[in-house]
């Protein structure tokens, strides 16, 4: 059973299952986030939506490359949550899965392609604060321990 984080599903209401892939990518006692400012002021893990045919390191790879402008190797599978919630960027009620990966920033690249992001290396303790969803949140700080 995987673990659901936030808010319940709400009853008569339709979800479409988004598998996802998302990154804890280190530096120390810093973590990389990619903060979207819209169409939501949010702090996030950068990571998002698998499309068809891919593979969850390749999103990792692709969506972090995107959100942050960083170049990533993901390491190893930490575990995985489910979230329900509006998105608003696509008008859409989703049931979220989420897989974290622990991944090794390796370059960067550039500045992030995906409108309206922008990458931030944080403290532990900020980023914790800032993380806008609690599975995020709760992956992060059982790395920190």
């Amino acid at each position: 059973m995987i673990r659901r984080f936030g808010d319940a599903r709400v009853p008569g209401q339709h979800y479409t299952r988004r598998h996802g892939a998302y990154a804890i990518i280190l530096s120390g006692t810093r973590v990389l986030l990619t903060h979207q400012a819209w169409p939501e002021d949010d702090w996030q893990l950068p990571g998002g939506g698998i499309d068809p045919g891919e593979s969850p390191p390749q999103t990792l790879r692709r969506e972090v490359l995107e959100e942050t402008g960083w170049r990533v190797r993901p390491l190893r599978r930490l575990g995985a949550f489910r979230r329900f919630c509006y998105m608003p960027d696509y008008d859409l009620w989703a049931e979220k899965l989420c897989t974290i990966y622990l991944a090794q920033g390796l370059r960067r690249i550039g500045p992030p392609t995906e409108p309206g992001h922008r990458a931030e290396w944080l403290p532990l303790p900020v980023a914790l604060e800032r993380l806008g969803n609690d599975g995020d949140r709760a992956f992060l700080a059982a790395m920190a321990r």
